[in-house]
């Protein structure tokens, strides 16, 4: 079985098919080693996703990812979630608070609403208005072997979002902003799948 951490990101519609790892028979899109140029626009909701394989059950996987408020810790720039409304977890429709912070941007607050809680198998929350979105999260699991392969996925775009003045400034360095921030998403995203896959690693040891 995969013994590494992430196996890397892919930029929207980039990838290689192989045989890996558990359930090798089958062929799996493995992202590419390092993101490369996609030269994508706002408008056009690029997407970074990574994907790791963690020795534990989809069960156990599933309630380290639906911890929101455990994702903090794991990540540079989230700093705390408060759920909404009186949620304590994730279901369609519950909304929560985030706050970030960002050493060119500063501190801000984001109200993001389950869109998808799919139990043990996907997980996604829009931020912003769900209809129109700055961002979209998602966390997929796929069991294998007794184990699972967890992929998460960053939607930028295309409702308006911290990075759209910016773009409104710069305009004709739209496509340099936009790769920059996917490739923030895809230092996060990486960070946070080696944490949720000690943590629930640690379960089952």
């Amino acid at each position: 079985m995969p013994t590494s951490g992430a196996v890397a990101s892919r930029g929207r519609g980039r990838g290689v098919d192989v045989r890996i790892g558990p359930g090798r028979g089958r062929r799996r899109r493995i992202p590419l080693s390092v993101m490369e140029w996609t030269g994508a626009r706002y408008a056009d909701a690029p997407t970074v996703e990574l994907t790791i394989w963690i020795d534990s059950s989809a069960e156990h996987v599933w309630g380290v990812v639906t911890a929101l408020e455990g994702l903090p810790a794991l990540s540079d720039e989230l700093q705390a979630i408060e759920w909404c409304d009186g949620a304590t977890t994730p279901e369609v429709g519950a909304r929560f608070v985030g706050h970030s912070e960002h050493t060119a941007i500063g501190t801000w607050s984001t109200t993001s609403t389950i869109v998808e809680c799919a139990a043990p198998t996907a997980l996604a929350w829009a931020v912003g208005d769900p209809d129109d979105p700055a961002a979209v999260w998602r966390f997929s699991l796929e069991r294998v072997d007794g184990g699972t392969w967890l992929t998460y996925r960053a939607q930028l775009g295309p409702g308006r979002s911290g990075l759209t003045p910016a773009i409104e400034k710069m305009p004709d360095k739209e496509q340099q902003i936009v790769f920059g921030r996917l490739r923030e998403f895809e230092a996060g995203i990486s960070r946070t799948l080696s944490g949720i896959k000690e943590r629930a690693e640690a379960i089952c040891g």
